[in-house]
């Protein structure tokens, strides 16, 4: 369950034929700046160019405090707080939250993904209706700066990368506090504990509890 396909809804997403493309979503992080420069000038008068490419919908509520760094795109009805800092590469769907104090680098957020409190995320992909409890951040880089490894079980999937967060399928839920380290895949419908220190795959409809254990959903 590492596969694009079996992570993602695409029809919730802007990016949803750019990712379709990919066998692993990771594969796309490398793009997502250049994906948001094609899509930003088509979009329609729905959008307002709020600043050099960055595109913010209409019915956007936007934090006078926040910071909109480009090239990114803010979709419909959804609500950026105070103090958020978007760095750039961002593209957010309709109906996300994008909270105090939470910061976005190079992220694709699906629609009604909730990053509502005090979140980074980066180089990271955020799957349809997931959500980041307070203080859960995405680990991009390794402490020895090697490139990330995707490890499912025995098996290791070398990604070329130096930096990727954590991929969310639809519909997952990260408890507070948590991390998610480098190269972190969390399959559909699975539940993180508060306070878990999660690496490697989560199989989709599972929790990962206290100390790492996993167990499916009854």
């Amino acid at each position: 369950m590492l596969k694009t396909v079996e992570l993602y809804d695409f029809s919730h997403s802007l990016a949803g034929a750019y990712l379709s493309g990919w066998e692993y979503p990771w594969q796309a992080l490398p793009g997502i700046k250049e994906l948001i420069l094609t899509l930003g000038p088509e979009l329609g008068e729905e959008y307002t160019e709020v600043s050099p490419q960055v595109w913010v919908h209409k019915t956007a509520k936007v934090a006078p405090t926040a910071f909109l760094g480009g090239p990114c795109i803010i979709g419909a009805g959804t609500e950026v707080r105070h103090c958020a800092f978007i760095r750039g590469s961002a593209l957010v769907g309709d109906g996300c939250v994008v909270g105090n104090s939470v910061e976005l680098k190079n992220v694709i957020l699906f629609d009604n993904v909730q990053v509502p409190h005090y979140n980074y995320v980066g180089d990271s992909i955020l799957g349809y209706k997931s959500h980041m409890g307070a203080g859960s951040l995405t680990s991009n880089v390794k402490s020895d700066k090697t490139l990330v490894v995707v490890k499912d079980g025995a098996e290791q999937i070398p990604t070329g990368l130096k930096k990727m967060g954590a991929m969310l399928g639809d519909f997952v839920e990260v408890g507070c506090n948590s991390v998610l380290n480098p190269g972190t895949v969390i399959g559909r419908h699975t539940n993180i504990y508060p306070t878990s220190c999660v690496r490697g795959v989560v199989p989709e409809g599972s929790i990962w509890k206290t100390g790492g254990v996993v167990v499916k959903k009854v």
